[in-house]
């Protein structure tokens, strides 16, 4: 037997590796689950950016966005009060018309955020 030969009886006498490789079904998950959800939400942030007032998008955050329903994070209670007049007012209108998706509510949550991570980077890139 050559040296070829032999190294192919000892590959096909090695055991398969019992271990299955995430890359196959991570890939899916990122492209039919992901891909939709992470644009959409996107789309909103950039919209949320260009109707909100500067003064408010500083004492907010999106946190999630399910079933119509965008939950932002307020800091403190008079900004969310006044935020909810404005959105009463016709910020609502506005963001609805300027998102593709089905926009039905905007639910303000009283909560902290950290605008910059521990490495001092802002928080949220959108």
């Amino acid at each position: 037997m050559d040296d070829r030969q032999l190294r192919t009886a000892w590959q096909n006498r090695q055991r398969p590796d019992p271990t299955t490789p995430l890359g196959g079904p991570l890939a899916m998950l990122m492209q039919h689950t992901l891909r939709k959800r992470v644009r959409q939400l996107g789309e909103l942030a950039g919209a949320w950016d260009e109707i909100i007032p500067e003064e408010f998008r500083q004492h907010t955050a999106l946190e999630s966005f399910a079933r119509g329903t965008l939950t932002v994070l307020v800091d403190s209670a008079p900004h969310r009060y006044q935020l909810e007049m404005l959105l009463r007012g016709g910020l609502l209108r506005l963001l609805t018309q300027r998102f593709s998706g089905a926009l039905n509510r905007v639910k303000l949550v009283p909560g902290q955020f950290y605008s910059v991570d521990v490495e001092g980077n802002p928080r949220f890139r959108f």
